[in-house]
């Protein structure tokens, strides 16, 4: 694989979690996905930014494409700080989602029994 490694790890993270779309609806509020991530990843970014200008991080060539941002930055790790926190907050949106129908289910259950007792 070779210098597409990096790519395909971050693609696989993506295939995995879209099917969480479906219940989270996080790529249906661009504004909020945006506002989430952007300002994290910008830090981040720069971050690496100075860390390879400073020599103190560097990237294996042989694991990604050899197309850099300014500041060095490699592609792969643009989209790394995107990719991840997207995926995250897929899961987290997911999770409360989910738990919250459970919480429903197990609520409307209760009563159902409740009355069935009276």
């Amino acid at each position: 694989m070779g210098t597409a490694e990096y790519l395909i790890v971050l693609g696989a993270c993506v295939l995995i979690t879209l099917p969480l779309e479906l219940r989270a609806r996080v790529y249906r509020r661009p504004s909020r996905l945006v506002l989430t991530v952007l300002p994290v990843s910008v830090l981040f970014l720069v971050w690496d930014a100075l860390a390879i200008a400073a020599g103190a991080w560097n990237f294996d060539p042989a694991f990604i494409t050899g197309i850099r941002l300014p500041g060095g930055i490699p592609v792969e790790e643009a989209l790394f700080f995107v990719i991840i926190p997207t995926c995250a907050i897929l899961t987290f949106e997911a999770v409360k989602t989910t738990s919250a129908l459970l919480a429903r289910l197990r609520t409307h259950k209760n009563r159902v029994k409740s009355r069935a007792a009276r």
